[in-house]
Parts: structure tokens; sequence; C-alpha cells
């Protein structure tokens, strides 16, 4: 028996217990075992009952990847010039859908769908430059009038694109070599003679989350590896300070401006050759980008990337077993996030 002055302790109280994350970690390994069950498993009878067929509960959810690679190649650009800049761009569908009208054009006239992509983000990127010089340079800080000023060229905007391209819906051509569809590995049914079917799914749409990929990488080391990261960061949460060591904070965040914008250029295209490029695209990317830095917490690569993920996953899953109700889910996600985390799942507290 210990005394009040004795160093014994109770073993039981010193053993190392589960942390938190360890927690979490064992969550996440469960739910990686039924993900995989799920898509390499023969299913039994009273699953596919329930979820239609494996076929279709594995389409929704490559959907919703690729929906969310799309969605997140339109975010990025909006979280860094609303999430990380500050500035109340709500123009930025706008972006989305001139890029798409200018990667059409450029890719008829040349026939190089690679040319069409690289116009939609250099003209974007040289439109957003404008807009942070002439409109937002002007504006800064005051963003009940950045809102109103963006709010009128969305509208001018939509008239004039309404008005060159009238409402005619246009679908961009992709080139050969993406074209078609490939056979995956997710076994959907077994024939009569054993042999097992697998599910094919278009090409493109698997190059789009591959790009998304690939660019949100890129833009997370850009903005936490590098000096210039390092800057805008500064000049986020101190611009005097970050211009009395000599940096040029006005020209810093023209550069992030057009990068942003220049993201919903190359998103448009992208887009637009997914799906279709039609009036009112513009609406729909710009609620899509609000809704998925809402959710992933502003100014955060990663929260863009999970927002997306959710919302693009909501959005294709709810199409299809409950298409009643499937637009108020992503609204309820966002409701709920707010709810519980106000500054979004990877967002900072101000």
């Amino acid at each position: 028996m210990s005394t009040p002055g004795s160093l014994e302790t109770d073993p039981l109280a010193s053993s190392p217990g589960m942390t938190r994350r360890q927690g979490w970690g064992v969550v996440a390994l469960l739910a990686a075992a039924v993900l995989l069950w799920l898509f390499f498993a023969q299913w039994p009878d009273w699953l596919n009952a329930i979820l239609l067929s494996k076929k279709a509960f594995l389409s929704a959810v490559l959907n919703g990847l690729t929906l969310a690679g799309l969605y997140f190649l339109v975010a990025s650009g909006f979280t860094l010039i609303f999430g990380l800049m500050r500035n109340v761009n709500l123009a930025h569908g706008s972006l989305y859908l001139l890029g798409a009208y200018i990667g059409y054009e450029v890719t008829n006239w040349t026939g190089y769908w690679l040319l069409g992509v690289a116009a939609g983000f250099v003209v974007l990127a040289i439109v957003g430059l404008v807009m942070q010089v002439l409109v937002f340079r002007r504006l800064e800080g005051d963003d009940l009038r950045q809102t109103l000023v963006t709010i009128g060229i969305s509208i001018v905007a939509a008239d004039l694109m309404l008005a060159a391209w009238t409402g005619t819906t246009y679908q961009i051509l992709v080139p050969d070599w993406l074209d078609g569809a490939i056979k995956t590995p997710f076994v959907t049914a077994y024939r009569s003679n054993g042999a097992a079917v697998f599910l094919t799914y278009p090409f493109y749409r698997l190059v789009v989350l591959m790009a998304a990929i690939v660019i949100g990488i890129g833009l997370w080391l850009t903005m936490n590896k590098t000096r210039i990261g390092m800057m805008i960061r500064a000049g986020v949460d101190d611009r005097e300070m970050l211009s009395a060591s000599g940096a040029n904070v006005h020209v810093i965040f023209a550069i992030v401006f057009a990068l942003g914008a220049g993201l919903a250029g190359l998103a448009g295209v992208v887009g637009g050759s997914a799906l279709s490029v039609s009036p009112g695209e513009d609406v729909r990317y710009l609620l899509a980008s609000l809704v998925v830095v809402i959710v992933g917490g502003m100014g955060s690569i990663t929260g863009a990337a999970i927002g997306a993920l959710i919302i693009g996953l909501a959005e294709q899953i709810g199409l299809v077993y409950f298409p009643t109700y499937g637009v108020v889910l992503t609204f309820l996600i966002m409701v709920v996030v707010l709810a519980v985390r106000p500054q979004g799942i990877m967002g900072r507290r101000l």
C-alpha cells in the first residue's frame, strides 16, 4: 500500500491508452476496409437490392470523384482569391464560363485541345490581373463594395457572353487519345460461365481527376514550401510588415489573383470538355465554389480538396439514390459543418 509520500504509482493509471489520433486511425482503417470490400468483393443479393446494383454504386462514386476534381479546379482559384486574400469575387463563376467559351473557340480554330486549355488559362489570368489592378486594388478592405461591384461585373459578363455565344449549348471536343472508355479493375458481376464483368469508365474523366490531384499538390507545395508562398501568407496576415521588409505586396497579390482567375479559366475548358458549355454554368460553379470553400475552410488548399471531395460525392450519390432531395444534400452538409465547425474543416479560427 502506498503512502502519501510514496513514489509508487498505480500501474493501470500509468499504462498508455488509445489517443484520439490513434482512435481516428482505427476508424480510418475500418472505413478503408469497408470501401475495399464494396469495390472489389462480390455483393450479396440483399446489398444489390438496397443499393440498386454494384454498377450503379461504383458509377456514382467514380462520377463523384471526377466531379470533385472539377470542383477543386474551380474552388482552388476561388480559395486563393476569396479564402486567402479576402477578396470577395462573386464574378468567379463568370471567369469559369468565359474560359470555357475561349477554350471552345481556340480548340475549333486550331484543332488542338491543349491549345484551348492553355488559352483558357492565359487569357483568364490576364483578365484576373486587370480586375485586381482596376477593381480590387481600389476597394481593398471594403467587402461590401467588392461584393456589389463583382455582382455587377458578373451580370454584365453574363449578358455579353449570351450576346456573343447565344444560348446554344457547346461541347469542347477532346483529342482521340483522351476519348473512349477504359476497363477498371472493379468487378460488377459474373457471367454464367464464371467470367468477371469489369466496369468501364470514360478515360477523360479519370484524367480530370489526376490533373486536379497534380495541380492540388503543386499549389500546396507552392503555398507551404516556397518563399513566394511564405510571402503570400505573410502578406495576408500582416501586409504592412511584409511591405516594410521590402516586398511589393501589390505585385504579389496581383500574381495570386491572376493565378486564381487562370485556374478558373482552365477549369472552364476542362469542365466544358467533360460536360458542356452553356449559359447558367457560371452561377452553378460559383455556388459550388462557395460551398466547397465554406465546408473545407477559407484559405486552405487541403480544405478545398476535402470540401470538393465531400460535395462531389454527395451530389452524385444523391443524384442516384434520392434525386428529389439530392440538391438539398450539399447545402445540408454546409449547414452541419457551419454548426459544428464554423471556420470549416481545415480553416483557422480568426
